[in-house]
């Protein structure tokens, strides 16, 4: 059929207003539909710093698995925690919005609050996470306090410092910072660690220094820790070099080419299961040692779509459920790991309770008993303590 003109346009018309009458009756729907996610699933891009896809990565595929609702996909990548804050500032420079989650420890927590690049989740986005801090252990709690509400805990490690080494070189270990140097004079080129602004075991003998040296504020790296810096200093003529992360330490400890370091109880644990580091290497703890806890944290970069922010808080709960929370046992990697109450070994997978009876530590449970815990430095002081040391302790030696 030929319409006319005039039909045609009155025809036009009538089909204009139905299609728009339709419209906006779809739009009510869609707006009166209680949907707090995308209508169509979304691909999740998860940018690890902090190794911490050893121990959840297959609690994320999980979520995925039980939500295909919710997400289309998921791509998991790994980069070094001192790289990924000027990537994020220059992606968000540019509008852009490239990673939806970042999983890290304190050292790009840390940086990252201070260039201002993550998410404030809480008190803000409360609704979204209910409960959420009464889920938390004591220790545990006491480090989701650390990210300043920047954050999400999802694992949880007390975690050191701790000298590793090899009991057939090493007869009669250091149990002062007195004696570690002494032994590092004693056997030029044997003791390394790495840098710590990229490395738990490096960061986190750095914040516990000033504990065992008796500093006048191990809270205040510029003002307060003398005596750390002039050990720190004084230690550095004996070792080699720095190597920019703790997978390297292990690699030329376990090769022999290293007799000691300095370790973190996961650390500890997961490369002596791995067959990385040999089974009789031997730990031991400074006389006065306080332990300086350690965590891993969800966090959101700023300008992520809120199509994808709603399946991330439901992402990011589903992680601190007790089932995914029992997963981060793991090889001990982050021993413990789990953050939440209540997540004993025995509710772990069989290969973990495998791995931590044969190779935990047994003295571990009353180290963990009697010596003090602290929090790490706070995100402004541990940025500081990490440009201190590269600036007047490693810049001649890192790699």
């Amino acid at each position: 059929m030929i319409l006319s003109g005039r039909l045609l346009a009155r025809f036009s018309t009538k089909l204009t207003a139905v299609c728009g009458a339709l419209s906006a009756v779809a739009a009510i729907a869609v707006i009166a539909t209680p949907m707090a996610h995308a209508a169509d699933p979304v691909s999740i891009n998860i940018v690890d710093v902090a190794g911490n896809l050893q121990l959840t990565q297959k609690a994320f595929e999980a979520f995925k698995a039980k939500n295909p609702q919710l997400v289309s996909n998921i791509t998991f990548t790994n980069a070094p925690a001192p790289q990924l804050p000027g990537k994020i500032k220059a992606m968000q420079a540019a509008g852009r919005s490239d990673i939806d989650l970042v999983l890290t420890g304190t050292d790009a927590l840390a940086a990252g609050i201070e260039q201002k690049l993550w998410m404030k989740l809480l008190p803000e986005q409360s609704a979204a996470f209910p409960g959420v801090l009464d889920k938390y252990a004591p220790g545990p709690r006491k480090m989701q306090d650390v990210a300043q509400g920047y954050g999400i805990e999802v694992t949880y490690m007390p975690a050191g410092p701790l000298i590793e080494y090899n009991p057939a070189k090493v007869t009669d270990p250091p149990k002062t910072p007195e004696q570690l140097l002494a032994w590092c004079k004693a056997h030029p080129d044997k003791l390394i660690y790495a840098r710590p602004a990229n490395s738990g075991p490096g960061r986190t003998f750095l914040m516990g220094l000033p504990y065992v040296l008796g500093d006048k504020d191990p809270r205040d790296p510029i003002n307060g820790w003398d005596k750390t810096w002039a050990f720190l200093k004084q230690l550095n003529d004996c070792i080699p070099y720095y190597p920019g992360g703790t997978s390297a330490v292990m690699k030329e400890l376990g090769e022999g080419s290293r007799d000691m370091t300095l370790t973190v109880t996961g650390w500890d644990i997961n490369p002596r299961a791995l067959g990385l580091v040999p089974a009789e290497f031997k730990v031991q703890a400074f006389d006065n040692m306080t332990w300086v806890n350690d965590a891993h944290y969800m966090v959101i970069p700023n300008g992520v779509p809120k199509e994808k922010l709603d399946v991330l808080y439901k992402m990011m709960n589903f992680m601190l459920e007790p089932a995914q929370q029992a997963m981060t046992f793991d090889d001990g990697y982050f021993y413990p790991g789990p953050a939440v109450k209540g997540v004993t070994i025995e509710s772990a997978p069989a290969k973990s309770q495998d791995v931590i009876k044969k190779y935990g530590r047994p003295e571990y449970a009353k180290l963990l008993a009697d010596r003090p815990h602290v929090v790490p430095l706070s995100a402004t002081a541990m940025v500081a303590a990490f440009q201190k040391w590269d600036r007047e302790i490693g810049s001649q030696k890192s790699k």
